[in-house]
Parts: C-alpha cells; structure tokens; sequence
C-alpha cells in the first residue's frame, strides 16, 4: 500500500514535462559489455587485495587453507551472483537489492536496505576507499614516516570532489574512467602473478609444497576458519553493484548476466593468483606481519622499481572511489524515485542525462564521514546487516518463483544455488552474531532507526498542507538551482532502440 503511494507522489513531480516532439530526459544507455565488467571488477578489487589479505591467512592458520577459502568464496560469490543476475533481468529496474527487496517483500523491507545503506554503508566506504588513496597517494613524499591527517584528508576530498564532477558531466567519462583504472589495477594484479610465476620457476616455493602449505600456524579452529570465510566474502563485496545501474546497461538482458560471468571468475583468479605469488617472495608470518602486501613484495622483488606498488594502490582505489560514487548515486536515484527519498533525488540534469542531486547528495554525505574519526567503527557496526540483506534478497528469488511463477525470466537458474547460498549465508550469520553479538546488535539497532523514519515520511500520507508546500518550494528551489527534471517515463525502451540501431 506504501509503496504505490510513494510511487504515485513520485510521478507528481512538477516541472518534468516534456513537450511534444522533443527528445525525453531520461538516463541514456551509454554502459556496454567492458564498462559493464569495469563496474564490477573495479568495485569489487579494492585496496584490499594489495595491502591486507593477511586476515584470511592469519585466520585460516595454514597457506593451503587461505587458498581453499579464497577460491570457496568465490564460488558462493559467482553463486550468488547467478541469483542476482536472474533478479536483475526479472525486475529491470536500478537500485539493486534495494529494488528487489521492495518489490518482493513491500515498502519498510526496502527502505531500510535503502536507510542503512544511505545512513551509513556507503558514505563510510567511500570514505575509507579515498583515504587510501590519499595515503598511497602521498606516501612517496613521505617515506619515512606517516603522511599528515590533515593532508590524507584534504586529498581524500578533492579525490571525491573530482570524481563527483567528472559523474556529473557525463556517464560517458565516468564509465572511461572506471574502464582506465579497472585496466590499470589488473595490469600490476597480473605483474604481481607474472612475477610469483617466475619465483615458482626459480624453485621458491616451499610454503605452496603441500606437506608446508597445510602445515598449521597454530591450532585449527572452526571459529577461526569460519572468520577467515567471512572476511573472504567481503573481499568479493562490490560484485552486485551492476545491478544499480540495469537501466543506464546496454541490452541489459544479454549484458547484465554476460558481465558478471566474466568479471566474477575473472576476479577469483585474480585473487587466488595473487595469494600465491605473495607467498613465493614471503613467508605467511612476514605476510601476516606486513600492513601493505603488495609495497612489501615490491620491495623484495622490484628493487627500484618498487614505487610501482604503492602507485597501483593508488590508483586502485581512485577507480574504486569513481564507481562507487557511480553506482551508489544510482541506488539514491532509485529511493527517490520511489518516494523514499527526497523527490529531488529521482531528477536528472535536462542536458547532461545525469543524476546531479544525487551524485553531490552521495559526495555530501561522503564528506561529512571524512570529518569523522569513528569511520571503522561504523563499518564493523553495519558490514553485518550488509551481508544480511544479501541472504534477504536472494531469500526474495526463492520468494518470486512461488508468489509469481508465470513472470517473464530471460534467465532462469535452479533454485539450487540460491538454497546453497542460504545455507552457507546462514553459517556466517549465525557465527557473527555468536562471535561478536554486541556490534552485530548495534548494527540492527542502527538499521531499525528508519522504522520510525519510515513511518513518518512515507508511511504517513496526508501530511499537513503547508509541510507538503515547504517541500515543494524546496524542490523547486533545486531544479532551477541544478537544471534537473523529473525523467521521462517509460522512454528507456526507445533509447535502447536507438543505441542498437545505431
């Protein structure tokens, strides 16, 4: 009932119609099969397969186990991407699970995957991905010591600020953007293979010989090991952010699905290659021990050359900040659209095509968590309700096949593998909150915040007259400012068409 109300306000935007003849404001279908890949494979390999992979390893307790885990999650995350794709060509609309989970299990469900994810998800990452940045960034300017808070957080904002302008001017110079650095992070991923593979040919690779790659570092523990899987899993986070774009893809139908059959393997291997190169130039205990991977591997193998490193790093996470902001402004437009946001959100700029209120809303918010000094505190509270509604949302294809059997699926993958999912979802679930109730509590406190928020800003229909003026003189206030419309609706069809025909 809430949610058709929202999408009813939604559709009474003033000022959004465009006369007879002209061409419809609408996001253009601009993103093809290699900026599809790009998408996916820039957001999900981060800084965390250069500088900190040590936490599988120290908690698997062996070489051979770290291995095991990292190519097992990569199995559950193509699993699950499978799930996603059959949703995404199922429900073709941006916005990712947030869409699905509306749509499948009504309004609150998806609002406060929306509030979460708005509150505190993406702003922290954003964050903690461009002060990284900024980190590698200045570190050859300062070698011997940690470069100065204030300038990691002054760069960090032009990183944001930069990257927010070039999404607002095109999403053709952002998708350029994302294809270089995707390019370049896996050109130094696959320096780093190359040179492992050339160690092994060399004979160094005592710790990948199986009487010492199983050998324990201590004691073998379920706990142990079940936290080595999760920290695996969220190494892979990042590889269903296509979905918030579905309708900017090209041919989403083919492109969605073809992408993430690519981009998931293509990264598994990546990551499960670049382990054992780090062990034929390490031991685990120096691996474990290092706090940048990949710059200690530079400088035992590069020589001079190993500035290469912390530059790859660099612009690693340059691209990741560049998609990121790209996709989650995505996921605000989708809420906005569907009233569970500001309306203003949901409006696109007349010339450029682009979502320029909810780009800068994403960068604003970003902001604000640079000046915040409990960054990795907020992660910790809110990476579990994250994977929560990852078991939520595949839950939800379960859900669709009994509720509505007869839709349309371009894709339609047995209910096998959403149900092997689960199960290994469920495990990881049940172990965090044994292992860490408190933060996993915080985390659900957090998320049930937008219960009374929701209650009150869309639930609540018949709102006082002047409260309804206030906003709309607000919204109207931001379309003049910004030069943004209310997209056309239904009129993706006819660009697809004409993008094909072209």
């Amino acid at each position: 009932m809430s949610s058709s109300g929202a999408r009813r306000r939604a559709a009474s935007v003033p000022d959004t119609d465009t006369n007879d003849g002209e061409p419809a404001v609408t996001l253009k279908k601009e993103i093809g099969l290699l900026s599809a890949c790009g998408i996916i494979v820039g957001n999900i390999i981060g800084s965390g397969i250069f500088v900190s992979p040590k936490g599988v390893l120290e908690n698997s307790s062996s070489v051979g186990l770290a291995l095991i885990v990292w190519t097992l999650t990569g199995v559950i995350t193509a699993i699950s991407a499978l799930c996603y794709a059959e949703l995404g060509v199922t429900i073709p609309k941006s916005g990712g699970d947030y869409s699905y989970v509306k749509d499948i299990f009504g309004g609150l469900a998806g609002f406060l995957r929306l509030w979460i994810a708005v509150l505190v998800i993406y702003p922290t990452n954003q964050a903690v991905i461009a002060l990284t940045f900024a980190n590698y960034a200045l570190q050859p300017l300062f070698p011997s010591c940690f470069p100065p808070e204030r300038a990691l957080g002054l760069l960090a904002a032009v990183c944001l600020l930069l990257l927010t302008w070039i999404n607002c001017f095109s999403v053709r110079w952002a998708t350029r953007v994302q294809d270089v650095f995707t390019t370049g992070k896996l050109l130094a991923l696959f320096l780093i293979i190359i040179m492992g593979i050339v160690q092994i040919c060399q004979g160094n690779f005592y710790w990948l010989e199986p009487e010492h790659a199983f050998h324990p570092l201590q004691p073998y523990d379920v706990g142990r090991i079940a936290l080595a899987f999760l920290q695996g899993s969220f190494a892979y986070a990042g590889w269903n952010f296509l979905n918030y774009v579905t309708e900017e893809l090209i041919d989403p139908y083919r492109n969605l699905p073809r992408a993430i059959f690519i981009s998931v393997p293509l990264v598994t291997f990546v990551y499960v290659f670049a382990n054992i190169a780090y062990i034929t130039a390490m031991s685990p205990q120096e691996l474990i021990a290092s706090n940048a991977v990949a710059v200690t591997f530079g400088e035992k193998l590069l020589g001079v050359m190993s500035w290469i490193m912390p530059i790859s790093v660099a612009l690693s996470t340059f691209g990741g900040v560049n998609g990121s902001l790209f996709t989650s402004s995505r996921l605000f437009f989708a809420g906005a659209r569907e009233g569970h946001l500001p309306r203003l959100l949901a409006m696109i700029h007349v010339n450029r095509c682009t979502p320029i209120p909810a780009l800068l809303f994403t960068c604003l918010s970003t902001l604000l968590m640079l000046c915040t000094s409990d960054i990795y505190t907020l992660i910790n509270y809110v990476g579990f309700i994250n994977y929560l509604f990852y078991g939520v949302t595949v839950a939800g294809q379960i859900v669709l096949r009994i509720k509505e059997p007869d839709i349309h699926r371009p894709i339609k993958v047995s209910l096998a593998w959403p149900v092997i999912f689960l199960i290994f979802w469920a495990f990881l679930l049940i172990f965090s909150l044994y292992s860490e109730p408190v933060v996993c509590c915080i985390g659900l406190a957090i998320m049930l915040s937008g219960v009374p928020v929701y209650l009150f800003g869309i639930y609540w229909e018949n709102k006082p007259e002047n409260f309804n003026s206030f906003v709309a003189k607000l919204t109207h206030l931001g379309q003049k400012l910004f030069m943004v419309v209310y997209p056309t609706e239904g009129s993706e069809d006819g660009n697809e068409d004409k993008d094909e025909a072209g």
